[in-house]
């Protein structure tokens, strides 16, 4: 084996490693990395939880002594600066690693080719941009947070297999069978907050927790411009057990929200004269949080105002081997919708997969070119 195909081997074996990280380690990046002489792996690690020890230097740990005159393979640029924990650049220098070779460069302002270049002027051979697609794929959720200031917005929905998510009168439980339902925990469970509307709220009652408990505790969040989230319900009861955030708007009563409140619920009053701004601030306010994953799980309206926003970055779909029919039955995606079939929205990195009855279906969003889809005033 060459050394190129030792090097996309090591590169790839650092990318599984880095996703070991996924919902320990955010809102920092999931990094993974391997030191080798050859075809000889010397040290692994991966980056385990946020405040825990980088990628780097778990990798250079195993390899002790043996990690002097090595290459270092990782996932994303080795940082140079003290956050909370020292400078990985400064601990490659001392261990006498010889070469990295870099998926891509780190766009945190505080890094931002300035580890590589520390690297490159300490005398190491520095190479950046192998398997760089795959990188960033798998930190999407990362780059857009850093990029965009808004975190990555993953779409959830169950539906029948003529596209109905509840029947006419509302009813939805259960369309998806047991397993699925257990892969929508397992999401819950590696992000920073689930989102609903007031109304599957009220129709639904949901609870909105991971069960069994993830990696993380997901923010609760109901997008309820008047604050009319009853007391009775399962999110206000169990506010106090597993943060509950309401987002209100300048039109709901004082009252109400002091009443949410004084019942453990966080209330966020979303400024903005439209719905369209309004979810937009929310957007902001958790990205301020520096929340990295969103993971929303309807109703059809909100669903449809975030598409129509360009808002949604992944879908995951479960659809079940059953129709409901009924012309006033609600639909997944609401909101205003396109006129052309070119203006679709388009997914990408399908992949489909079999799941007990239902089929699970799954993408990355691509949008239209600007000024192909629908006009949205959001201010």
């Amino acid at each position: 084996m060459n050394q190129r195909e030792l090097d996309r081997r090591y590169m790839e074996r650092a990318l599984e490693l880095a996703r070991l990280g996924q919902g320990w380690v955010e809102p920092n990046p999931m990094v993974g990395c391997v030191i080798a002489h050859g075809p000889e792996v010397v040290g692994e690690g991966w980056h385990q939880r946020f405040g825990g020890a980088h990628a780097e230097v778990e990798a250079l740990r195993e390899a002790g002594q043996r990690a002097r005159g090595a290459t270092l393979y990782v996932t994303l640029e080795p940082c140079c600066h003290q956050g909370k924990t020292p400078p990985c650049t400064e601990a490659i220098l001392a261990a006498g690693v010889q070469r990295v070779v870099a998926a891509m460069k780190d766009p945190f302002p505080q890094v931002a080719g300035q580890g590589l270049r520390r690297l490159a002027e300490a005398g190491l051979e520095v190479h950046c941009g192998l398997l760089e697609a795959e990188a960033r794929r798998l930190n999407a959720p990362y780059l857009k947070l850093i990029q965009t200031g808004r975190p990555w917005v993953i779409a959830k929905w169950a539906m029948t297999l003529d596209g109905k998510l509840a029947t006419r009168t509302g009813q939805s439980r259960w369309i998806s069978g047991p397993e699925s339902r257990a892969l929508v925990h397992q999401l819950r469970g590696r992000v920073d907050a689930v989102l609903v509307g007031s109304r599957t709220a009220a129709l639904d009652d949901p609870l909105l927790t991971a069960r069994p408990p993830g990696p993380r505790t997901a923010v609760r969040i109901v997008v309820d411009g008047r604050a009319r989230l009853t007391s009775e319900s399962q999110l206000v009861r169990t506010a106090r057990q597993a943060p509950v955030l309401v987002a209100a708007g300048p039109e709901a009563a004082a009252v109400d929200l002091r009443r949410l409140e004084s019942a453990g619920c966080e209330v966020f009053v979303a400024p903005g004269q439209t719905p369209q701004e309004r979810l937009l601030a929310l957007l902001d306010e958790l990205g301020r949080r520096r929340m990295t994953n969103l993971l929303v799980e309807g109703g059809g309206r909100l669903l449809g105002a975030l598409l129509d926003l360009r808002a949604i970055d992944e879908v995951h779909v479960f659809i079940a081997p059953k129709l409901f029919g009924g012309l006033d039955a609600p639909t997944p995606l609401a909101g205003l919708g396109i006129d052309r079939t070119e203006q679709a929205v388009q997914l990408d990195s399908v992949q489909i997969e079999r799941v007990g009855q239902d089929i699970y279906v799954t993408g990355r969003v691509r949008y239209p070119a600007e000024g192909e889809g629908p006009e949205i005033s959001a201010g």
